[in-house]
């Protein structure tokens, strides 16, 4: 009797798989989008941690140096010294220049900047200025706002 239950069994069927091939693929298909939607505002947090930390760099440098690197200068300054007495770097502890999280390189301008004594920017996701979501510019001056109302 034994050996003729065991011959019965030989494996699943052809609807069982595709019963089981359908399910994982509406599995797929309803949670993936809602995974990589959050996709977008992860990166978007990324570059503002970034900057907030190119923030504390930047302000070592001015307390060490007297001033804040100049735009020709850049934020390469914060990793090797371009020729200024005081300097005590590097500022990084990766003793490089992280890109932002769409791998383009941060952007910066001082001396003074348009909206702070300096301004660091990333454009986004679309790697052009403005844009909305992911492909909105993520900036110093924001962080800056933010900060400050945070305090009152």
């Amino acid at each position: 009797m034994r050996r003729h239950w065991l011959r019965n069994e030989r494996g699943f069927t052809l609807i069982e798989l595709l019963v089981v091939i359908i399910v994982l693929g509406l599995l797929v298909g309803l949670v993936g989008p809602r995974l990589f939607g959050h996709v977008g505002t992860s990166r978007q947090a990324a570059a503002k941690a970034q900057i907030e930390l190119f923030g504390t760099a930047l302000d070592a440098y001015r307390l060490d140096v007297g001033s804040y690197p100049t735009s020709a200068q850049g934020l390469q300054s914060l990793v090797t010294n371009p020729n200024v007495p005081n300097w005590n770097g590097p500022y990084l502890k990766k003793r490089e220049v992280p890109l932002d999280p769409w791998d383009t390189a941060y952007k910066y301008a001082c001396c003074p900047g348009q909206h702070d004594d300096y301004d660091l920017w990333s454009e986004g996701a679309d790697k052009a200025p403005g844009g909305e979501g992911e492909n909105a510019d993520v900036t110093s001056w924001q962080s800056l706002k933010s900060r400050k109302a945070a305090q009152q």
